[in-house]
């Protein structure tokens, strides 16, 4: 018994021996063929002297570490699914907001059948179909597609509830980055971000600061298909994968100084967007419009001078001081340069609202509305024309009216003329 007892622990030791080898082999392709260390990191330096000058200190980046977000991310959706439902859906009663009330369409097959798979404009030979198969006018069948899109968007209050949990984590995010980072040299000078670089060591804070942002992006992109698609939403797309693979870069490549500047800067203005949102669905004018301009005012300042003049600067310029440019330097910059441009593209937006809010006394709409708002103005500017058109119709035949009867009072009064002056001479 005991030489089968020794035989079996014998058995488990090399098949433990046998996968730690495998993850090694593994581990090594990895760096082989994705974390090139003369791709990512500056001429003459490896993986192992980032790991050898932090040795002493609490903690040095590892590729393999992040790969605690993806459960993460998954962690957040779930956590998000009870949140809107046992804390926002409550919120949103408690602030005013409603749902408009939506006519349903009457069922149409053949345009339901249309609507599903192409839910755009027909095009001339699709009109001449749909009016041939279901015995509609084309305005009948442009005002039943109308509606039908109406009838699919979503209301206000799930509207509230992405929002109010896109506020809450980017005002903890914010909040906490803020007190982790407040009292390194860093945030003060940001040449402090290359000092000693790559054998920088990073604080238990910032990697939890890295990996929830990490996570929470991750879980983002894994809902983009389920939220409400808003009119940027491939810019939003192009921004979710950027920012991921910023995050994850800049961590294995301990570029973590300037990556945690990066999402400081971020979530400053994001949770300020989010809350006037808020205030917007449960129709808080005044508050709604303070909010924005608040928000306006941080996001201009800090997407378009701090994050350029400043992050992007060091970057681009400070980090040269230290090594020569490399491939990782121009991917890392290249990221930057496009979060940059989609701040411009965003800047454009909120100044055209500020625009609006200036000269029409009021934001009318967020620029970077959903698709509803598309849809609500369609119908809309649909019974605005229709409302025209029947008081033009109506003014038409007034005058119409008038005309006629002018001209009908005309002709008795040339005939009764004609009478009289026939009369005497009868006489």
């Amino acid at each position: 018994m005991l030489f089968i007892a020794k035989s079996g622990s014998n058995k488990r030791t090399e098949e433990a021996c046998v996968h730690h080898s495998s993850m090694d082999r593994l581990e090594e392709l990895v760096n082989e063929w994705i974390w090139r260390q003369d791709f990512w990191l500056p001429p003459g330096v490896t993986w192992k002297d980032i790991a050898e000058g932090t040795a002493d200190e609490s903690r040095h980046p590892l590729p393999r570490d992040l790969l605690i977000s993806l459960p993460l991310a998954l962690g957040f959706i779930a956590l998000r699914f009870v949140f809107e439902r046992v804390v926002a859906l409550p919120l949103s009663r408690w602030l005013g907001v409603r749902d408009r009330v939506r006519v349903r369409v009457t069922p149409v097959p053949k345009l339901e059948v249309f609507y599903l798979q192409k839910k755009q404009q027909p095009s001339q030979n699709d009109w001449l179909v749909l009016e041939k198969h279901c015995g509609l006018s084309q305005r009948q069948i442009q005002t039943w597609l109308r509606h039908r899109r109406i009838q699919d968007q979503p209301g206000n209050t799930r509207k509230f509830c992405e929002a109010s949990w896109r506020f809450v984590f980017y005002l903890i995010a914010f909040s906490a980055g803020l007190v982790s980072l407040i009292n390194t040299p860093w945030f003060w000078d940001h040449r402090e971000c290359w000092r000693r670089y790559p054998r920088q060591a990073v604080a238990e804070a910032q990697y939890w600061y890295y990996i929830v942002e990490l996570s929470f992006y991750l879980s983002l992109l894994l809902c983009v298909s389920v939220d409400i698609k808003r009119k940027d939403f491939k810019e939003q797309i192009i921004h979710h994968i950027a920012t991921i693979f910023l995050i994850a870069f800049s961590y294995c490549a301990n570029y973590v100084r300037v990556g945690t500047l990066v999402m400081l800067v971020h979530d400053s203005s994001d949770f300020l967007l989010e809350s006037a949102k808020m205030f917007n669905y449960a129709r808080w004018t005044k508050t709604c419009d303070a909010l924005f301009v608040v928000f306006a005012a941080v996001f201009l300042v800090t997407r378009l001078v701090v994050f350029p003049c400043r992050i992007v600067y060091t970057a681009v310029v400070d980090s040269l001081d230290v090594f020569p440019p490399y491939p990782g330097y121009y991917f890392l910059n290249g990221l930057l340069l496009v979060l940059q441009a989609l701040h411009i593209f965003w800047a454009w937006l909120i100044l055209r609202m500020v625009h609006k809010f200036v000269f029409l006394g009021k934001v009318e709409r967020d620029e970077r509305s959903d698709e509803e708002s598309e849809a609500d103005e369609e119908e809309d500017e649909g019974g605005e024309e229709e409302h025209s058109w029947e008081q033009k119709k109506g003014a038409l035949n007034s005058k119409l009216a008038s005309l006629a009867n002018n001209c009908v009072l005309n002709n008795l009064t040339n005939q009764r003329r004609k009478i009289n002056s026939r009369m005497p001479k009868a006489r």
